[in-house]
């Protein structure tokens, strides 16, 4: 997997349907995501091999909106945009002035960003999640079900019940580890924001997955 389509799956992640709950921790993540309406944060994420070496490094900002909705922009050390308006994601490139578009659909909901703008009791259906407390932190390991997945385990931490923290790690080791900043939750955003016009003269890729 590409650097920049890790990115994406990193962005894609935080806006899924969770799946249906049994175990303690699955029951206490629900808790934490159930109020969960809307999202905004800065980030800054870190790809690393499976010996713990730094592939690439980038930091922008990101919004999401239950059900499905979420803009994702990377503002160094390239840009790149992803955002979906609940139906279609698109994946924009400016330096390429490229765009690819996809559906958001049941394939889509099994990578990691559709974690948060789903409904929450859909969440052990899809996952084994087991917590962890670590001093202020709590600590969820989500192992997916079904392995058709981009990756094989991912971690989110909150602290205050914020999301601070998430962490996936795929079947070739490849780690993708994202530190959330200036978080605020259940803020005031415009739908504009999950809206994007491609730019006229863009190189448009329409995935039919």
């Amino acid at each position: 997997m590409t650097v920049k389509k890790t990115l994406a799956a990193a962005a894609i992640g935080l806006a899924m349907p969770l799946s249906a709950l049994a175990s303690e921790g699955a029951e206490r993540l629900t808790r934490i995501l159930e109020p969960l309406e809307t999202y905004e944060a800065s980030f800054e994420q870190q790809i690393l091999d499976a010996s713990g070496d730094r592939l690439q490094e980038a930091r922008g900002r990101m919004w999401l909106s239950r059900p499905g909705r979420f803009r994702w922009e990377v503002d160094a050390p390239y840009q790149q945009l992803v955002v979906s308006d609940g139906e279609e994601v698109v994946l924009y490139d400016p330096d390429l002035e490229q765009a690819t578009v996809q559906a958001l659909d049941q394939r889509v909901t099994h990578t990691p960003a559709l974690l948060l703008s789903g409904s929450a009791d859909e969440l052990t259906g899809s996952y084994d999640v087991t917590r962890r407390q670590q001093g202020s932190a709590e600590r969820f390991t989500l192992v997916p079900r079904n392995a058709d997945t981009l990756f094989e385990e991912l971690e989110m931490t909150f602290r205050g019940e914020r999301l601070t923290a998430l962490e996936m790690l795929d079947s070739t080791g490849q780690r993708t580890a994202i530190e959330f900043d200036e978080v605020r939750m259940n803020p005031a955003i415009d739908d504009a924001r999950f809206a994007f016009e491609i730019p006229e003269g863009t190189d448009v890729i329409r995935d039919s997955q």
